[in-house]
């Protein structure tokens, strides 16, 4: 597998202090911007790989684990879904995703666990409003940012 001609980390080296200061990011996504510029590279630490076989030695530089991290985060997703997949339960059910509108968007950071309780407490209210009289409706709320 190759390697893409430029990483996430290359789009923030180039604009990420444009970015900041156009947009102000708060801490934590200023945190995430500096993890995803370090990741799989020297400052955060490196380990050998040996190859059991031929002893090929292989230096691999640590991942941020930074759940924003598409490089950290591919082969965990992967992973993930196939372990849902093997839980589902073989039920009738629907697959329903709540978008927060874009205008909110500036509005959740500023208190994301009050925000965002409404917001599942409101999709709580809606999707029984769908569900027909003899079905008992049952959901699972995940927070994807």
């Amino acid at each position: 597998m190759s390697r893409p001609k430029y990483e996430v980390a290359d789009v923030i080296k180039r604009f990420g202090k444009q970015f900041s200061a156009q947009y102000h990011p708060n801490g934590f996504q200023q945190k995430v911007l500096h993890a995803l510029i370090l990741c799989r590279t020297a400052e955060p630490g490196w380990h050998k790989e040996e190859c059991d076989c031929c002893k090929q030695i292989r230096i691999s530089y640590n991942s941020c684990g930074n759940r924003h991290c598409p490089k950290c985060q591919a082969a965990y997703q992967a992973f993930r879904v196939e372990g849902l997949l093997e839980r589902v339960l073989p039920v009738k059910h629907y697959h329903i995703v709540f978008t927060l509108p874009h205008e909110l968007n500036c509005i959740s950071p500023l208190d994301n666990r009050w925000f965002y309780n409404r917001f599942f407490f409101a999709d709580g209210i809606v999707v029984p409003c769908f569900v027909k009289n003899s079905l008992s409706p049952f959901l699972i709320n995940v927070l994807l940012i």
